[in-house]
């Protein structure tokens, strides 16, 4: 009996009961829609940024996975079993989309997609046969931007090993080179191995292939587990490759050469070569499998019947579970909307164009700096100031920087941790900790200290995050901070301070350590009026 038949005369024992299945399931999967809202804006944006354009294409790899693993399901006309572990799924879903919210931050909006999907399918097929979906829903990872904290810790480590790497390929290319963190000193021309080259590009997008890759592979598993380690390390030594190419091409030829097309392709050809990598790697395992076969044998891509297979959606049947979930999304929905928006909320400040040019005894030096146009993008800051100031009678000077957010859920303080060794400096020391009791501060101040130096400079900092009056050293409090801000206050702003001095030769560090504390007991009383309560 065909498909068309067995289901005509599922029909008509159950007259048009099997119709209103599809219809729940629809009016559950809109109202999910409506409620996300804000997670799916913040995955459109995200898949215009480079490092996510593969985006678009995960949700579609997944539904096709899903398809294909429904081939292997039984067609199943009855009841199914355990509804209610998707509905508490759900409901888990709901309460960390509302979290992000209230919060303001639409990436963790975004997040909670991944397991709405997961507890739809285990509704509508039932926990037996839904909880064998997980490799397609998983996938849907792939789609997700990286928190910004995380994106900047990844981009900088991997900058450094294929800075590090590249390096080492141009010199056995014998091109003459110096690294000076994240600069490649060609002599003539310095190459600057910025956030595009870390490798994120093809990483994320190669990941995703992989996962692919290793769900379509029919060898041990062992192999799969081969295939997905590898994906990342093959990504890191092909761009270093490309870096290298770059190198050679900008010592021999000039950096004109790395421009507009050429730029373009260079990458391209590195991610397909990263591709045929993997493929290669596959079929060298395959050769020492017990089981002969080729490439294209331990591949299953097999895709006759997935229309069919779509069609099989039909089958779902209402339940409490499915109706109860398509009703408390639909109230959700309305609910958040007759809610006062408490975003873009972002308290009354100075700007810093007219900080004072007296901190105490303290004096600027000279005028505002300002950073090199390439520096300023990465920063993304809302405003930022950057000055030198000086006692009369003691040198050397301190270095004062500030950066203000105006919403730090999109873009994020960026850690001096992260950028100082990017411009060459080496973290000779480094520690959190409280210097309320040194500054005159009767609330913890907590703060990173650092040694830094390059060559012979060394040099003494401080820093933190400012929020709301709180002084923050370790950037994932700052994001929690964050976060339990935006749901209490609406507020998601936030700063960046840091001062730095030069420890001179012969100069004890506790003597260059008392000239930035003197400077932090000038300037915390005026802060609030730049960085806000």
């Amino acid at each position: 009996m065909s498909f068309v038949q067995e289901h005509s005369a599922f029909q008509e024992k159950s007259g048009s009961f099997i119709g209103w299945g599809p219809f729940w399931l629809l009016v559950a999967t809109i109202a999910g829609f409506v409620f996300f809202v804000e997670g799916i804006q913040a995955l459109l944006n995200a898949w215009q940024l480079p490092e996510y354009s593969h985006g678009p294409l995960i949700p579609v790899l997944s539904a096709l996975l899903f398809l294909r693993q429904l081939k292997t399901v039984p067609e199943n006309y009855g009841a199914a079993d355990w509804r209610w572990v998707g509905f508490a799924v759900l409901v888990v879903a709901l309460l960390l989309g509302l979290l992000g919210k209230f919060a303001t931050i639409d990436d963790i909006v975004a997040y909670a997609l991944i397991l709405w999907v997961g507890g739809l399918l285990l509704i509508s097929f039932g926990w037996s046969t839904g909880k064998h979906f997980w490799p397609p829903v998983l996938h849907l990872v792939y789609m997700l931007p990286l928190p910004g904290v995380i994106y900047f810790k990844m981009s900088n480590w991997l900058q450094f090993i294929s800075s590090e790497l590249g390096v080492w390929f141009l010199k056995l290319l014998s091109v003459p080179v110096f690294l000076d963190g994240n600069i490649i000193d060609l002599g003539v021309t310095k190459l600057h191995v910025a956030e595009a080259c870390s490798g994120l590009r093809y990483l994320f997008p190669i990941l995703s292939f992989s996962y692919v890759f290793a769900v379509l592979y029919r060898g041990p598993v062992w192999h799969k587990a081969v295939l997905l380690i590898s994906a990342a390390p093959i990504t890191v030594v092909m761009n270093s490759v490309r870096i290298a190419v770059a190198g050679y091409i900008v010592n021999y030829w000039g950096v004109d050469w790395l421009e507009g097309f050429t730029h373009f392709f260079e990458g391209w050809v590195i991610f397909l070569l990263c591709i045929l990598v993997l493929f290669g790697l596959a079929r060298i395992m395959l050769l020492f499998n017990r089981e002969k076969m080729t490439l294209v044998d331990a591949l299953d891509l097999d895709t006759n019947g997935l229309g069919r297979q779509f069609m099989r959606l039909r089958l779902v049947q209402p339940s409490a579970a499915l109706i109860s979930a398509a009703l408390i999304f639909i109230a959700a929905a309305i609910v958040w909307q007759t809610l006062p928006q408490r975003g873009d909320q972002v308290a009354t400040r100075d700007t810093f164009a007219i900080f004072p040019r007296h901190l105490g005894d303290w004096r600027q030096q000279g005028s505002q700096q300002f950073l090199d146009s390439r520096i300023e993008e990465a920063l993304a800051a809302d405003d930022y100031l950057q000055i030198d100031l000086a006692k009369e009678g003691l040198a050397p000077e301190v270095s004062l920087f500030m950066a203000w957010y105006d919403d730090q859920s999109q873009n994020g303080v960026h850690s001096p941790e992260i950028c100082l060794p990017g411009a060459g400096w080496e973290i000779a020391w480094f520690e959190r900790t409280d210097i309320g009791k040194l500054v005159n501060s009767e609330t913890p101040f907590n703060i990173n200290r650092a040694i830094i130096q390059k060559g012979e400079l060394r040099m003494m900092v401080y820093y933190w995050f400012e929020q709301k009056g709180r002084r923050i050293a370790w950037d994932f409090a700052a994001k929690y901070w964050l976060m339990m801000d935006g749901i209490r206050t609406g507020r998601t702003d936030g700063a960046l301070v840091r001062l730095t001095t030069v420890i001179e030769p012969g100069e004890s560090d506790a003597a260059a350590e008392a000239r930035l504390q003197d400077v932090v007991d000038n300037l915390s009383p005026i802060l609030p009026r730049f960085i806000p309560l």
